[in-house]
């Protein structure tokens, strides 16, 4: 049997085990799903956002890529990010890394990695806005560790920089934005920032809407 019918019959187990605990698990899985959380994660298989939280299915949107990026340029994280905070109206966005990231640890090399040269590149510039905090830590673990940290905070002001958080800010008073790291030592979630529609952004980022605007986000 080869790894791809292992993994289907896996499933079909799984499916059983929903139904003998809870008969009414997938009728309720098929109703409309209303989380109040969008996950911004990275693409780490050890870092499943339901099972580190014990949630179930249906209570976390989830958006996952290298490094939990936050790129303006990234039609598919923005229009997660539009979906989830305007259709599905959450209350929470969390842009969530991990120790020991494989995405960030790369980008503090010179390694060519090909096309993922243009994604990593996001994460060098946060190394330069931070070089001088990061460099003087000798150790490449811990220098790692901290830009870990460091990107996840600056993630967030992206966050915070996008039309779509300040218009429901504007009119809506939320969501509240978190940035978290994941110890994969010990499985804990450590909350590094949070933002909400009272965060003063730099102005140069900053956009007006009209009340006309509120009306077709209601």
């Amino acid at each position: 049997m080869d790894d791809f019918q292992k993994l289907l019959l896996q499933n079909k187990a799984w499916a059983q085990d929903q139904l003998e605990s809870d008969p009414t698990y997938f009728n309720r899985l098929a109703e409309i799903q209303k989380p109040e959380f969008l996950w911004i994660g990275c693409s780490d298989s050890r870092v499943p956002a339901n099972e580190v939280t014990y949630t179930e299915p249906g209570e976390i949107f989830v958006h996952r890529n290298i490094a939990n990026m936050v790129v303006n340029t990234d039609l598919n994280m923005l229009s997660v990010l539009q979906y989830a905070v305007e259709v599905l109206k959450v209350k929470h966005v969390m842009v969530v890394g991990h120790y020991g990231c494989g995405g960030v640890k790369a980008a503090t090399t010179n390694q060519n990695f090909g096309l993922l040269n243009k994604w990593l590149r996001n994460i060098k510039d946060v190394y330069r806005l931070h070089k001088n905090e990061l460099d003087i830590i000798p150790d490449i673990d811990r220098r790692v560790n901290r830009l870990v940290e460091l990107n996840v905070i600056e993630q967030v002001y992206n966050l915070a920089k996008t039309t779509i958080i300040q218009k429901a800010w504007h009119f809506h008073q939320r969501p509240s934005l978190h940035g978290c790291v994941f110890g994969l030592d010990n499985g804990i979630l450590k909350e590094l920032i949070q933002l909400d529609h009272n965060f003063q952004l730099d102005p140069l980022y900053r956009y007006e809407f009209s009340e006309k605007e509120g009306e077709t986000d209601s």
